[in-house]
């Protein structure tokens, strides 16, 4: 009776075994992809892959920075969207991906195709010119527009930044007599006579630093690369704006595999290596957990909703 009794225990025992739900592998069992959805030699794109390293440091798994440029960013999103949601696929994204492009119809996702994982990036962005350009200041260039044709180059049309500048010109009475959208906004820009000003991050136009002006800086504090540069929001008040890059995922990502790409990226911008590739540029670095930046995003969404409706 008694081997009867024990034969049966082992039997239900098995049974359970069979039909109980495999346990989680621990993440990441095979390579991540961190998707940034501009060209490569950018600060988010250099930060991203100082993350990408450390969690190659950190899990033995390898990680890799893939970039897809295009459409604004809009095509490098539209990749993470399509993802599954298992953190095996990483956005690296600037603000206008969860705000202007949605807004404007543009992009191929939701608000809520993405979760954040935080933010960690603000951009050393600015309004720049030649310093043998004819104004040094943004009322200056305002003067100036209202009687002379200025071109202005942008990384496209429905991002944040560019309908900031075209809500500051607006403000001060001058409209720009053309304007085009590049992938690359940088040094060659001017020096070829593509514009006449352009706004674009301080880490891509170092090179340059000595020939350029900044006409203003639109971030929220000083840039330290130019500290005499006044902010966008001093020249146009009420034109606040700060732009920032972040880690997003899909949505119904499991929170420990987000909670695990967060304490990584943590570390990663902490480090010597991200200080030293921010200092350069006046970017400024930092983590900003899922929280908050969901807060933020909230924010940055209404205050690009007000831009545009200002524009139009």
């Amino acid at each position: 009776m008694r081997k009867l009794l024990t034969l049966t225990l082992m039997t239900t025992l098995l049974a359970g075994a069979a039909f109980a739900p495999a346990a989680r592998a621990e993440y990441p069992e095979r390579p991540v992809t961190f998707i940034v959805p501009w060209p490569p030699g950018d600060i988010e794109d250099q930060l991203t892959r100082v993350i990408a390293e450390e969690m190659t440091k950190e899990t033995g798994v390898p990680a890799k920075v893939v970039n897809r440029p295009g459409g604004g960013a809009v095509e490098g999103a539209t990749a993470v969207a399509q993802a599954e949601p298992d953190g095996y696929t990483i956005g690296s994204f600037v603000i206008d991906v969860p705000t202007m492009h949605i807004i404007r119809g543009n992009a191929t996702y939701k608000r809520d195709t993405f979760e954040p994982i935080g933010i960690f990036l603000t951009y050393p962005f600015a309004l720049v010119a030649l310093k043998s350009a004819p104004y040094k200041t943004l009322s200056e260039l305002a003067d100036y527009a209202k009687h002379n044709p200025v071109k202005l180059a942008h990384f496209g049309y429905d991002l944040v930044p560019s309908m900031a500048t075209f809500a500051a010109a607006k403000r001060l009475g001058f409209k720009f007599s053309a304007d085009a959208a590049y992938e690359m906004v940088d040094c060659s820009t001017l020096k070829n006579g593509d514009a006449d000003v352009m706004n674009t991050t301080m880490a891509v136009i170092l090179a340059c630093r000595d020939d350029i002006n900044v006409l203003a800086a639109y971030t929220d504090q000083p840039l330290s690369v130019a500290p005499e540069a006044p902010l966008l929001s001093w020249e146009v008040p009420g034109l606040d704006i700060t732009l920032w890059n972040g880690l997003f995922v899909p949505k119904g990502t499991p929170q420990e595999i987000k909670d695990k790409i967060a304490a990584i990226a943590k570390k990663a911008v902490q480090s010597d290596k991200a200080k030293e590739i921010a200092a350069p540029s006046g970017a400024g670095i930092y983590w900003m957990d899922a929280a908050h930046s969901a807060e933020r995003i909230a924010k940055d969404y209404q205050k690009a909703e007000d831009i545009l409706k200002e524009i139009q």
